[in-house]
């Protein structure tokens, strides 16, 4: 359950000097019904002047929802705007900023929206800049640098994208297409690069964030820039296979790895590097079913505070990119950068949250405030003190990444969570005989039942790569290889269910063997269900 932010009333006294400081004041707008009383709102909302016309829609759409907006000025300096929003949140939960970060480039008749810099300790050692960027500091109302907001920001520069930020956000909610997106998750890992234990160690836990981290209902895909690995295209093709993964429609788009301020790491091979994704492929991005919500867990792709616009914004910004990106501002850590991509598993898959920005508040939020005295948490810190140039300082690099980790779109998004199926079937079963699965869901639509390989196994021999080449019949036999590591189906049935109960015979392959799911999933004309139960599957007596 969210903690309920702790509030601060000395702040308040501060409202009207703080408003007038900052060119603008809510009473004297009192013809617009979101700025009466601004204490009383859900969501504040930080939006200049020339762009508000163009939010009117976002508006209306929120208070339809039964949320109740506060408008507020901008400001000259990241002080002046903290409070403000102090001074306005009297029963806030979110904050969304209306506007990029002060830039020498901001275009003619642009607004922008102060952003935050602190100092940074711990990733300096990593060779990153002295200064972090953060929105962080907003939404920390009482100053224990742990968030009490959800933030989010729209890095837009004019009126014309912020109604296109608009439009994403709301098209994204009102989508009709209950279809197989909404079960897929698409992850794309690169190459560590620090050291044999250290690169093991990260392999280690990406597997575990994959296998564990999302339920078995989901259909997950990954994509490994290593030649070696049959997870891996063929690297001439590798970025026009994760444009492939972005545009392909899926829930979430989570890559692990290296990065740059205007693109990812490149796939290393003893003739040449191939890029993985640059921010010059983003305006071939066309997402036509399902815009993905993005995580990076990488360095820079949320730098958004540059000279010029990061991979986060560009993405963001495209009609067919991601609807949302969160991503780090600055040289990001392994440790850290795996306790939140966990934690926002957690918040998503196990604990459900309703919106983009409750599910990141909360994971930051147990990031700094949560014991670690769980067997999950202790084996990560327990691996990280043997690999971190500071061991002694996991507390303050999880706090560094709480405040470098930002998140580029609205925090009052929806997440579409499919609705539960409950399931019934053996705990194990013979090859070569059908299994008999009993089913329950309240949606009715078409019905796909899957037998499916657990997620850390392959149901073929993979070859053994120990030489690269950029044969033509080596490129094709590298799809081929990619294509069936991806594929975990060993069976399927597909159906038309009703509201109820529904029963299926899902045929066992005689070659089957070992740790499997049953899969389902339903794709409904208003809504749609996914679940999975555990089957073991045997040789035959």
């Amino acid at each position: 359950m969210l903690r309920s932010p702790p509030r601060t009333p000395p702040f308040r006294l501060l409202s009207l000097a703080a408003l007038l400081a900052c060119g603008g004041s809510l009473l004297a707008r009192a013809e617009e019904p979101a700025e009466l009383p601004a204490a009383a709102a859900d969501v504040l909302v930080v939006c200049p002047e020339p762009f508000r016309a163009a939010l009117q829609p976002w508006l209306a759409h929120r208070r339809g929802q039964g949320h109740s907006v506060a408008l507020l000025p901008t400001a000259d300096s990241a002080a002046q705007l903290r409070e403000v929003i102090r001074a306005a949140a009297g029963h806030a939960r979110y904050l969304l900023l209306v506007g990029d970060a002060p830039s020498p480039a901001l275009a003619e008749g642009g607004a922008a929206v102060p952003v935050h810099h602190l100092e940074a300790k711990v990733n300096i050692d990593w060779g990153s800049e002295p200064e972090i960027a953060t929105d962080n500091y907003y939404a920390d109302l009482d100053g224990d640098s742990a968030p009490d907001l959800a933030v989010g920001r729209w890095c837009v520069d004019s009126a014309e994208e912020t109604a296109a930020a608009v439009r994403k956000t709301l098209d994204y909610e009102a989508t009709a297409d209950f279809g197989p997106w909404r079960q897929r998750v698409n992850f794309i890992a690169g190459l560590g690069g620090f050291g044999p234990l250290i690169d093991g160690t990260l392999e280690a836990w990406a597997k575990t964030l994959i296998t564990e981290g999302v339920p078995a209902g989901y259909a997950t895909s990954m994509t490994y820039a290593s030649w070696r690995s049959p997870y891996c295209p063929h690297p001439t093709a590798f970025h026009a296979v994760c444009r492939q993964r972005l545009c392909e429609g899926c829930l979430f788009f989570v890559y692990i790895g290296h990065g740059q301020h205007r693109g990812l790491d490149h796939v290393r091979t003893p003739g040449r590097p191939y890029p993985i994704l640059e921010s010059a492929d983003v305006p071939r991005l066309t997402a036509e079913h399902g815009a993905p919500i993005a995580l990076f867990l990488s360095c820079h792709a949320a730098a958004f505070d540059g000279p010029e616009d990061c991979l986060g914004e560009d993405l963001f910004r495209h009609d067919g990119g991601p609807v949302a990106v969160i991503g780090g501002s600055r040289v990001t850590m392994p440790y850290a950068m795996a306790v939140l991509g966990q934690r926002l598993l957690d918040e998503c898959f196990l604990l459900r949250r309703a919106t983009l920005g409750e599910m990141l508040l909360a994971a930051k939020r147990g990031m700094i405030l949560d014991a670690r005295d769980d067997e999950r948490s202790q084996a990560l810190d327990a691996a990280a003190a043997a690999i971190s140039p500071k061991p002694d300082q996991l507390a303050e690099e999880r706090l560094e990444h709480v405040q470098m980790f930002n998140l580029l779109g609205d925090p009052l998004l929806r997440v579409p969570h499919p609705r539960p199926i409950t399931l019934e079937a053996p705990p194990t079963a013979p090859a070569g005989l059908p299994l008999l699965v009993h089913g329950r869901s309240d949606v009715a639509g078409r019905c796909t039942v899957e037998l499916v390989l657990r997620r850390d196994r392959l149901a073929f021999r993979p070859p053994h790569r120990d030489e690269y080449s950029e044969h033509q019949q080596v490129r094709d036999e590298y799809q081929q290889v990619y294509e069936r590591a991806n594929d975990p189906r060993l069976s399927s049935v597909e159906l038309e269910v009703t509201p109820g109960e529904f029963t299926v015979e899902l045929p066992v392959p005689e070659a089957a063997r070992g740790a499997c799911h049953v899969r389902v999933f339903i794709a409904g004309a208003s809504a749609c269900a996914l679940g999975a139960c555990d089957v073991q599957v045997r040789r035959p007596r």
